[in-house]
């Protein structure tokens, strides 16, 4: 990876990790995959991947599977040198239970009263059950000729607990709906392991990326509080995933995110800049475990898990075999700490005087910005 930075910076005066997200994201000719970390292999990590040891007596087993992990002692947890703070778990899930979660964050997580990028351009009315309005479309078999997009396909982010300003890039008291008490407890449970006992969810990013979806260069800093870590988790299609350093211009490190996958960013780790290329189509190995469905005897007491059904199975894994959702939860405030009486209202800006984190739009290849969506397409 180093090799590829140096290469890249004697090129062009441009910064490097603005040059490997181009390199990553373009699709004539493909980019070379070769260099790129997979932590579920070990592959091309350059000795950089450093095993980490969690917690066992952390969270208890029965704590675990009440959110579809398995026990902590099974987790494959890594660190990445150079990268104090950074944590990344290789699908820590029980088998079959991912199709709960993959169910929560296309049928119940879109529903009113949480937002959607849909929202900015359509009546609440139009945007009121989501899933209800798709669902007749994507069970009709591929041979079927069909219809435009449903508003499933559509969806591009949803916002959760305190509702992310997209135009501010800031978080109020005022834009605010209870957050989730499942994700929460998965939220706690995978932060407890991992040395974050007390994490409060407070506030979550759902974002939907297709198979020519990318995520610009940004920072996630809108939080009062960065003593709390930031926790993403992946479900459907793989991605790349660059991490790069405090500045713009630090040379990043390239991963795989695939299903099931967990990243933890702490301390030095948590103000990194960081983007999301190019989606990839998942492992066969993974793609095979997202198939599966956990049987309703398998359950444990208490669990927050429920049944999902065949027929919302088939939405799901039709949605998912194209596309990708990821989840980043956050706490916002921290102990003792409440909002400003005043916010700023200045946009987030780039170098290049662009918004940070919104997505690209247009026709013909000239694309236009816009901050009701931070999950772009790729350029044509």
């Amino acid at each position: 990876m180093a090799k590829m930075a140096a290469s890249m910076v004697a090129e062009s005066g441009e910064d490097v990790f603005r040059k490997m997200f181009k390199f990553y994201k373009r699709r004539e000719p493909p980019p070379d995959l070769r260099e790129v970390t997979d932590f579920s292999s070990g592959a091309a990590s350059g000795g950089k991947v450093v095993p980490l040891k969690l917690d066992p007596s952390a969270v208890s087993d029965e704590e675990a599977a009440c959110v579809g992990l398995q026990p902590i002692r099974d987790w494959r947890a890594f660190g990445l040198q150079g990268y104090p703070g950074f944590i990344f778990i290789s699908n820590p899930f029980l088998r079959g239970s991912q199709a709960f979660w993959v169910r929560q964050c296309l049928k119940t997580y879109p529903q009113k009263p949480n937002v959607c990028n849909l929202d900015m351009h359509m009546s609440p009315s139009d945007t009121q059950d989501i899933w209800a309005k798709s669902v007749q479309a994507l069970r009709s078999p591929p041979s079927v000729k069909r219809q435009p997009k449903t508003l499933l396909e559509r969806l591009r982010w949803v916002t959760l607990g305190y509702h992310y300003n997209w135009d501010t890039k800031t978080y109020s008291a005022n834009s605010y709906t209870p957050f989730p008490v499942d994700l929460h407890m998965l939220s706690s449970r995978i932060t407890t392991a991992c040395g974050f006992p007390g994490f409060n969810s407070e506030a979550a990013i759902l974002n939907y990326y297709r198979s020519d979806s990318s995520l610009g260069i940004h920072v996630d800093e809108s939080e009062l509080d960065h003593s709390r870590p930031l926790l993403s988790l992946s479900f459907g299609q793989s991605a790349i995933f660059l991490l790069g350093g405090t500045h713009k211009h630090d040379p990043p490190s390239a991963m795989f995110m695939h299903s099931g996958d967990v990243m933890l960013m702490s301390g030095p780790s948590r103000l990194l800049y960081h983007a999301v290329p190019r989606i990839l189509p998942a492992p066969p190995q993974r793609a095979a475990l997202l198939e599966e469905l956990s049987c309703a005897s398998s359950l444990q007491t208490g669990s927050v898990l429920e049944p999902v059904s065949e027929e919302d199975w088939g939405v799901c894994l039709r949605y998912i075999q194209s596309s990708r959702v990821n989840m980043t939860v956050r706490q916002v405030l921290g102990s003792g700490q409440s909002f400003p009486e005043k916010l700023p209202s200045a946009l987030q800006m780039d170098d290049e005087g662009r918004t940070v984190g919104c997505h690209e739009d247009g026709n013909g290849g000239k694309r236009k910005r816009s901050c009701s969506d931070p999950v772009g397409t790729v350029e044509t």
